[in-house]
């Protein structure tokens, strides 16, 4: 009747007058032109979440919680302002192509481009040729980490471990493969197939870095950049027969790398010997200027000489050394014999 639609018609006016006068508070705490890193309440969603929680809150101590918030969520817009550091793209490159499978029978390759490094036939790694993981940034190239999720990723920067190897005189030669988010031993989870292992097809590379492992085993590459959580780096060079090292944590910066998580990243070294290994560490280890928290007390890049103090000890011997072996590694349950031999003859030799 008229009588309650008059009665409807006030309450729908007393709501609109109490919204106008919410925004305008609001507009009196956060101005229009203000950008927030995170957005700020209003009392209307404050309202929501008190009734789905079932509490029993006024407007007036809604406006007090907002105000709390508000003035929390300034550390945020602060950090918001803070200018980036941006890592440096140093050296031309082509964006490159992923290779068909007559080009990539292996899967090894994520993507082919050519970055040419720094000339001089001086320089640590004059001549050499290097693939990185693919979790690590390569300005222009697509990083796909895996995983069809980062199909669109294509960074703007490269790595300061790219950098220092380009500055070292290498030419990399694009991305390899690496396993679905970086969370595989194994070589069968990337996006785009299985990697196969370069002496036995039928058998799995290692993961994650297990195009980098592929493609210095096969001779594609001299080298490569391999990351290390939890055995990526040692688990393929092991089973592609080839060199790698997990640093100790922080020795080599992990600036422009996708990350698991802070603790367990390592970033290293992948070849086919051990004294290019030592080489290779030199170019990348020392510290990015504190851009890498993990980097805590690291001494200066160029100052370890790794590869002089191998050649010093390979040219002094090892008489009186004596090795250590651990013979649980040989008693693993299901364990093929013919591993555990090979393991045992080359600890004899």
């Amino acid at each position: 009747n008229e009588k309650e639609r008059k009665k409807g018609r006030k309450k729908r006016e007393r709501k609109k007058e109490r919204n106008e006068k919410e925004r305008s508070k609001m507009s009196a705490t956060v101005p229009l032109h203000h950008k927030s890193a995170v957005p700020r309440p209003t009392l209307e969603q404050l309202r929501c979440i008190t009734a789905e929680y079932k509490l029993q809150l006024s407007d007036a101590e809604l406006q007090e919680y907002r105000e709390v918030i508000t003035g929390m969520l300034g550390a945020y817009d602060a950090l918001e302002e803070m200018p980036e550091p941006k890592l440096p793209v140093k050296y031309q490159r082509m964006p490159g192509y992923r290779p068909a499978s007559s080009e990539n029978p292996s899967r090894a390759w994520a993507w082919k481009s050519r970055v040419e490094g720094a000339s001089g036939a001086d320089l640590p790694l004059a001549g050499k040729t290097v693939v990185v993981k693919d979790n690590i940034a390569l300005a222009s190239v697509p990083m796909l980490n895996g995983c069809s999720l980062f199909s669109t990723l294509i960074p703007d920067e490269d790595a300061t471990v790219v950098t220092r190897t380009l500055d070292a005189g290498a030419v990399i030669l694009g991305k390899a493969t690496c396993e679905n988010l970086c969370l595989s031993g194994s070589s069968f989870t990337t996006t785009h197939g299985p990697v196969l292992n370069p002496h036995d097809p039928l058998r799995t590379a290692g993961g994650s870095s297990s195009g980098c492992g592929v493609l210095v085993a096969n001779g594609e590459a001299d080298l490569a950049i391999g990351g290390d959580q939890g055995g990526s780096i040692r688990i393929p060079a092991a089973w592609c027969g080839i060199v790698g090292l997990k640093p100790t944590h922080g020795l080599c910066p992990y600036t422009g790398i996708l990350p698991i998580e802070p603790t367990i990243d390592y970033v290293g070294p992948m070849a086919r010997t051990v004294g290019e290994l030592a080489t290779f560490l030199d170019v990348l280890a020392g510290s990015d200027a504190l851009l890498d928290p993990r980097q805590r007390e690291v001494g200066p890049h160029g100052s370890f000489h790794f590869a002089e103090h191998l050649h010093a000890d390979l040219e002094a011997g090892v008489p009186g050394v004596r090795v250590g072996l651990l013979l649980e590694g040989f008693g693993v349950p299901d364990m093929d014999p013919a591993v555990a031999a090979a393991g045992g003859d080359a600890a004899q030799r």
